[in-house]
């Protein structure tokens, strides 16, 4: 048996808000399932999903996304724009280039380009 991805599901406070700012920056289609559960109605890429939980989030995310962007100081100050806040600047390794951000909940995500 083999499975494919549905969706990603992040825990937050606030998935309407969440999912406007997600929306915002993947091109998507925010739908709201009610007050404990948004999405991002996807154009090309697996939904993104948030439910609400009553617990804040108190730890490093065990998984976070990476977005590819061929302007990563753009996109990041897009996302700035957006609510989003920056963690550092943008990094150079032997991989490439990526620039970590934080959601308005918190949740790390990356812009990367190779």
């Amino acid at each position: 048996m083999r499975a494919t991805v549905s969706e990603i599901v992040f825990d937050c406070a606030q998935p309407s808000a969440l999912v406007r700012f997600w929306a915002g920056l993947l091109g998507g289609e925010p739908v709201d399932r009610g007050p404990d559960w948004s999405y991002v109605e996807p154009p090309e890429f697996v939904r993104i999903a948030f439910q609400k939980v009553p617990e804040g989030k108190a730890v490093k995310n065990r998984l976070h996304l990476d977005l590819h962007a061929d302007d990563i100081e753009a996109a990041a100050d897009e996302a700035v724009a957006r609510g989003a806040t920056r963690v550092g600047g943008v990094v150079l390794d032997e991989q490439g280039s990526f620039q970590v951000l934080r959601d308005p909940e918190g949740n790390e995500f990356c812009f990367v380009s190779e």
